[in-house]
């Protein structure tokens, strides 16, 4: 692997997870076919909603946002009536809740937003909400709080909790710790702010001059010790 690789550049040892369209890095599939098994006998079924996203796919979602093509929440998960008119806000409203392009931990194929599938009531197009989590999905958190509270969880935990960093808690986002340690060991910020200097990237003039604050604030903080 690359630099590269951890801004979602670079797509070696990533690996279908069986019956889905998603994929993971090659170390994150048994762990992870290991924890739906658990989840299984304790009557759920582990649901993917989201894996491994390419740096152009995140690309796509932020530059959506960033034009209100795409749905733009608030901190309480409430749509913005108009988009802010100041580019730095609307930057960080963006950052409540969608990672920068090239900052995204599902660029490393080892990050997974999970549901419990037995839940979702027939028809239901689930957006991985606050509300959701404490509603049809409140059963299927619990147990897996437990599951990673006692080691329990094949290497999975939640990085996105409250107090570490400025993105909203997901509960839903669960990565594989010995897998994604490895890439986040390769990210390069340097390396990042090149390619932001040459990508068609909405926002860009924002971006580059909060470039060490964003990191400092939205990447860094989720890299915590395996």
């Amino acid at each position: 692997m690359t630099t590269f690789a951890a801004f979602g550049l670079e797509e070696d040892g990533l690996v279908l997870i069986p019956g889905t369209e998603y994929r993971v890095r090659q170390g994150a599939l048994a762990p992870f076919l290991e924890l739906s098994e658990k989840a299984k006998s304790a009557g759920y079924e582990l649901r993917v909603e989201s894996a491994y996203r390419s740096f152009d796919r995140q690309l796509s979602i932020w530059n959506r946002k960033a034009t209100g093509k795409l749905k733009l929440l608030d901190a309480n998960g409430v749509p913005f009536k108009e988009l802010p008119k100041d580019e730095e806000v609307l930057m960080r409203s963006i950052l409540l809740w969608s990672a920068l392009p090239g900052g995204s931990r599902h660029h490393f194929g080892t990050e997974l937003d999970v549901v419990d599938g037995k839940s979702v009531p027939e028809g239901y197009e689930v957006e991985l909400t606050e509300q959701e989590c404490d509603g049809m999905f409140a059963p299927f958190h619990k147990w897996l709080s437990e599951q990673i509270e006692t080691q329990n969880s094949c290497g999975f935990e939640r990085v996105f909790v409250s107090g570490r960093g400025k993105i909203q808690p997901e509960r839903w986002h669960i990565s594989h710790r010995p897998s994604a340690f490895e890439l986040e060991k390769l990210f390069d910020p340097k390396a990042l702010r090149k390619v932001y200097e040459k990508a068609d990237l909405e926002l860009k003039s924002a971006i580059l001059d909060n470039f060490d604050e964003l990191m400092h604030d939205y990447v860094y903080p989720y890299f915590v010790e395996k």
